[in-house]
């Protein structure tokens, strides 16, 4: 059987309407991909501004090296304290 225009016509928008979700879909996640990774570079060049011996790290040792900075007395509360930004709110 053969569709009529009209249904041809509503499938075509169907399937026009699905690509373009798909792309809104695959922009959003280079989006947020792209807002991660840099994130994680400035988050890395600040480890690496308070702590320079980090940069000639492996990422196993800068692991070891933050988790032993973690178990120091006071750092777990440290960690959940809310950040100071120094503004008035």
């Amino acid at each position: 059987m053969d569709k009529s225009p009209e249904e041809q016509a509503v499938e075509k928008k169907i399937s026009q309407y699905q690509n373009r979700q798909k792309i809104l879909l695959n922009r959003k996640r280079t989006e947020e991909h792209r807002a991660r990774t840099h994130r994680l570079i400035g988050r890395g060049a600040i480890l690496e501004a308070v702590f320079p011996a980090v940069a000639d790290m492996e990422g196993e040792e800068v692991k070891a090296f933050l988790i032993a900075l973690s178990r120091l007395p006071g750092a777990r509360e440290l960690a959940e304290k809310p950040p100071e930004t120094g503004g008035e709110k």
